[in-house]
């Protein structure tokens, strides 16, 4: 089931990468972004896509770290809880 679910990821992922190149090289214009106030130097899309697809990938890879160690954390305090009321 696992090997199932990694070749599922990896298929996204690639064709994500290939969307974001398709649409890079179709549109080689070069944009801001504005955030508020701010705003980025001209860059191209494919620059902008590529690089908010790289971030969103490590993202995703890093996030279930942070919320595992939460639930151990909590589970961990949950259990002393528990066995403190057993005295």
């Amino acid at each position: 089931m696992k090997i199932i679910a990694n070749l599922l990821v990896s298929l996204v992922v690639a064709i994500a990468l290939a969307a974001i190149a398709i649409l890079s090289v179709q549109n080689a214009t070069p944009v801001s972004l504005k955030l508020l106030v701010f705003q980025s130097i001209q860059i191209p899309v494919g620059v902008i896509l590529a690089f908010s697809a790289g971030v969103g990938l490590l993202g995703g890879a890093l996030a279930p770290l942070f919320l595992q160690n939460d639930n151990r954390q909590t589970r961990s305090q949950s259990d002393r809880l528990e066995n403190e009321d057993d005295f």
